[in-house]
C-alpha cells in the first residue's frame, strides 16, 4: 500500500515559488495539486514553466485563491505571496481548514504573526515559516558541536552577515523594494535568516534589549515610504552574550556565521543558501598564541566538518527536507506548536531592532 501524501496547493506564483516546486517533487510525501495567482492565466504560465524543468508526477491545476482555498483535494498551502497582504490570506487558509506553510517575513509585524499563528491554532493547522536551513542535517551537527562544549566553550559572540547586491532593475522595480508589498525590507528578506540563527544558537532565549541602525533607506517610485536596504543590529542576552548582525541589498554575496567561545570559534561559510555541491561543510578553529624567545607564533588549529547533504532542491536537501517534515506534521494530525513560537520570536526581535532604528538607535528593551 502506497504511503498517504500531503496535497499541496501554491497561493501566489511568486519567484522562490518556482525553488519550492522543486523541493516538493522531491519530497516523496508530497504532491503539489495546484497553483494559485491573481489570474488562471498567470498561474497556468507559471506552470508550464516549472513543468519544462522539473516535471511534476501530476500536472497541477491552475486556479484563483479562492479556489484553492475552497478545494476540499488540498492539505496545505505554501504561501509565498507579499509580507504586506499575506495576514489575510494566511488566516484564511487556516479557516478553511488548511495546513500553513508561510514564506517569511512572516508578517509586518509580530502582532499580525500572532493573529496568523492563533487562527491556526484555532482550527487545529500546522503553522511553519519557510526558513530552510532549520531542516538541514549540517544544523543538527552544528549543534551537537556547540553542545560537546569542548571545541568552542561557552559562548560569548556571535555575528553573522546576509547580503546580495541588487542591480539598477532590482531596485526600480522589485517588491523587496516596495514599502506597500515589503515593508521590512532587508531586515525582513535577509535580516530574518541572520535572527533566526542567532535565536537557534542561543537555543531561542530572547535578547533583553537590542539595538538597530537603518544605514542605507530607499524609496521606490510609486510606492511612497522608506524601506531598509542596509541594516545593521546588536543584540544582547543575559550571561554578557552579544550577537552582531548586518544585511544589505546594497553588498555582494555574503552568507556567513560566526560563533565565539571560550575555548574556541565556529564558522560556518553559507548558513543560509549551501555552497553547491554533496556536502554541508563548517570549521571549528581554537588558535593558539605561543611565545618562545623571539618567535611570536599564532597557530591556527582549524578543523573542517561536513556531513553529507546534497544542495538545491535534491533528495535530502534542506529545502526538500522542509517540505517533508511539515507534511509529516500535517499529516499526523498532531500539530507542533513550537514552529509558531520559533517564527513569532524571531518577528519579535526583527521588530525591536526596527524600533530602534526608528528611534535614533537608542538602546530598546525587547518587550513581547
Amino acid at each position: 500500500m502506497s504511503e498517504p501524501l500531503c496535497r499541496f496547493g501554491i497561493l501566489g506564483a511568486a519567484h522562490i515559488a518556482r525553488k519550492n516546486w522543486d523541493a516538493l517533487r522531491n519530497a516523496g510525501n508530497c504532491r503539489l495539486a495546484a497553483v494559485a495567482s491573481r489570474s488562471r492565466e498567470r498561474a497556468q504560465q507559471f506552470i508550464d514553466e516549472c513543468q519544462a524543468s522539473a516535471p511534476q508526477k501530476w500536472t497541477p491545476q491552475p486556479c484563483s485563491y479562492e479556489e484553492l482555498l475552497a478545494n476540499p483535494e488540498i492539505d496545505a498551502v505554501y504561501v509565498p505571496l507579499p509580507t504586506g497582504i499575506r495576514k489575510s490570506w494566511v488566516i484564511r487558509a487556516a479557516q478553511a481548514g488548511k495546513h500553513v506553510l508561510c514564506e517569511k517575513p512572516c508578517a509586518p509585524n509580530a502582532e499580525d504573526l500572532a493573529e496568523m499563528i492563533s487562527a491556526c491554532q484555532k482550527h487545529n493547522v500546522q503553522f511553519m515559516d519557510g526558513v530552510m536551513f532549520m531542516h538541514s542535517r549540517r544544523l543538527e551537527h552544528m549543534r551537537a558541536t556547540l553542545d560537546a562544549g569542548e571545541r568552542v566553550g561557552r559562548i560569548r559572540r556571535i555575528a553573522t552577515q546576509f547580503s546580495f547586491l541588487g542591480s539598477e532593475e532590482f531596485v526600480q522595480n522589485n517588491i523587496r523594494m516596495s514599502n506597500q508589498l515589503e515593508p521590512l525590507g532587508c531586515l525582513g528578506d535577509l535580516g530574518w535568516y541572520n535572527l533566526r540563527f542567532t535565536l537557534w544558537a542561543m537555543k531561542y532565549q530572547m535578547p533583553t534589549h537590542v539595538t538597530g541602525r537603518m544605514l542605507a533607506p530607499a524609496d521606490q517610485a510609486g510606492n511612497p515610504g522608506a524601506v531598509p536596504v542596509e541594516f545593521s543590529g546588536e543584540l544582547f542576552f543575559p550571561g554578557d552574550v552579544t550577537a552582531s548582525f548586518f544585511c544589505s541589498f546594497l553588498v555582494e554575496n555574503q552568507q556567513w556565521a560566526n560563533i565565539s567561545g571560550t575555548k574556541g570559534s565556529l564558522h560556518v561559510p553559507d548558513f543560509v543558501l549551501p555552497f553547491f555541491g554533496s556536502e554541508g561543510a563548517y570549521t571549528t578553529t581554537q588558535a593558539r598564541f605561543e611565545v618562545t624567545g623571539c618567535q611570536f607564533n599564532m597557530e591556527e588549529h582549524t578543523e573542517r566538518h561536513a556531513v553529507r547533504e546534497y544542495s538545491n532542491n535534491a533528495a535530502e536537501a534542506q529545502e526538500t527536507n522542509l517540505f517533508r517534515t511539515f507534511a509529516v506534521l500535517a499529516l499526523s494530525g498532531q500539530c507542533d506548536p513550537t514552529w509558531g513560537e520559533i517564527a513569532l520570536k524571531t518577528q519579535q526581535v526583527l521588530d525591536a531592532c526596527l524600533r530602534c532604528s526608528r528611534n535614533n538607535s537608542a538602546i530598546t528593551p525587547l518587550t513581547v
